[in-house]
């Protein structure tokens, strides 16, 4: 898991958290499943740490994306790269 230095998002950890409890989830559960601390996947959700296998799991469990989940950390990868001449 990387930390990097991305902005915390509580509303977002909030949204997660109430996503999962509809789907009779929880972060906890999701960190059981996948062999992480649940720390480890609050602190994915709450932005304070980057794990791509960690945002998949929480997006699949949302039937969403990781890039549509965390979008902000996908975006260099949906902007065209120029190619240099």
């Amino acid at each position: 898991m990387k930390h990097i230095d991305i902005a915390v998002d509580r509303e977002r950890h909030a949204h997660i958290k109430y996503q999962l409890e509809l789907r009779g989830l929880s972060l906890a559960e999701i960190a059981e499943q996948i062999g992480v601390g649940a720390s480890a996947v609050s602190s994915v959700s709450l932005g304070k740490s980057r794990s791509k296998r960690i945002e998949q799991a929480l997006a699949a469990a949302l039937d969403k994306t990781p890039e549509e989940l965390f979008p902000e950390r996908y975006q260099d990868l949906a902007e065209p790269r120029e190619v240099p001449r």
